[in-house]
C-alpha cells in the first residue's frame, strides 16, 4: 500500500494543471477507499519551495496585476482567471498541509485531502468558464500571495491553519457576494453561478482551518482567540479590511468575539 505523504508530494510537484487535477482526484479516491496508508513513513518533509506550476501565468506583484472592468468579456475573463489561479494554488496548499505537518490525527489528513479534491474541481469549473470566454489558464498575469503565506507558515501547523484558511481563504467568503452581484448586473449569470457554487463549498474549507487551528492551540496549551490576534499582528500588521461576510464566517467557525473584533478593528 502506498503512503499518503509521498502521494501528496507527487501532487504538489506536478506542473501540468490537468495532470495535477487527475493526481489529486486519484489520491483522494485511494484514501477514501482505504488503498493508501496514513502511516508516517519516517521521512522528514523537504523544506518548502515553489510548487509545481506551468510556465504561465507569469507571476507579478499584486499591484501589478491588471485591473479590468466587468463590462467586457476580457474583463470578466480576467476575473475568472484570477479566481482560477487562487484555486490552483489552493490545490497545492491543501496537499502541503497534508505533506508538511506530521503526527496529526487521521481526520486532519482526510479533511485536507478532501479540500484538495474540491479545489481541483473548482479549478476545472473555472477553466471551463474561461474557455467559454475564449481564454485559458495562463493567459493573464497572476500573483503568488497565497503560496508566499504558505512559505511563511511552513514551520507551524497552528500558524498555517490560522493564516491560510482563516485569513486568506476567508477573504474569498467576504468578497465573492459582491463579485457575483456585479457579474449578474452585467448579465454574466454563468460566471456568477460558478462563483456561488465555490462560495458554498469554501465555507467548510475555512471551517476545517478553524477546527484544526483550535486543535493545535489545545495541543500547545494556547488560547485560540489570543493566538489568532498575535498571529495577525505578526503576519498581517496592516489588519484585515472589510467588508466581512459575517454569516459565512460564523458558519466557518468564527466566534462572536472574533467577528466583533473584525468589525471594530
Amino acid at each position: 500500500m502506498s503512503g499518503l505523504f509521498e502521494a501528496a508530494k507527487r501532487c504538489i510537484e506536478c506542473t501540468e494543471p490537468e495532470a495535477k487535477v487527475a493526481l489529486t482526484r486519484g489520491t483522494f479516491d485511494a484514501l477514501r477507499d482505504g488503498k493508501i496508508s496514513l502511516d508516517d513513513d519516517g521521512v522528514q518533509p523537504e523544506p518548502i519551495g515553489i510548487p509545481g506550476r506551468p510556465a504561465k501565468p507569469s507571476l507579478v506583484t499584486p499591484r501589478d496585476v491588471s485591473q479590468r472592468g466587468l463590462g467586457t468579456n476580457e474583463g470578466r475573463a480576467a476575473l475568472v482567471h484570477a479566481v482560477a489561479h487562487i484555486e490552483f494554488n489552493a490545490i497545492n496548499l491543501a496537499w502541503d498541509a497534508v505533506y508538511r505537518f506530521r503526527g496529526m490525527p487521521g481526520d486532519y489528513y482526510r479533511d485536507w485531502a478532501s479540500v484538495a479534491h474540491d479545489e481541483s474541481r473548482h479549478f476545472m469549473m473555472l477553466s471551463a468558464r474561461l474557455a467559454q470566454l475564449g481564454r485559458a489558464y495562463g493567459d493573464f498575469d497572476a500573483h503568488n500571495g497565497l503560496w508566499e503565506m504558505a512559505m511563511k507558515t511552513a514551520h507551524s501547523c497552528l500558524a498555517r491553519m490560522a493564516l491560510v484558511p482563516r485569513v486568506l481563504e476567508a477573504r474569498g467568503l467576504d468578497v465573492t457576494p459582491g463579485m457575483t452581484a456585479r457579474l449578474r448586473s452585467v448579465g454574466d449569470d454563468a460566471t456568477a453561478d460558478v462563483l456561488e457554487v465555490i462560495l458554498r463549498e469554501e465555507v467548510p474549507h475555512v471551517a476545517a482551518g478553524t477546527r484544526w487551528f483550535r486543535w493545535c492551540c489545545e495541543r500547545e496549551g494556547r488560547d485560540p482567540d489570543a493566538a489568532f490576534v498575535e498571529l495577525l499582528r505578526e503576519f498581517v500588521p496592516t489588519g484585515l479590511r472589510g467588508p466581512f461576510n459575517l454569516r459565512a464566517r460564523r458558519a466557518a467557525g468564527f466566534g462572536d468575539a472574533e467577528l466583533s473584533r473584525l468589525v471594530t478593528g
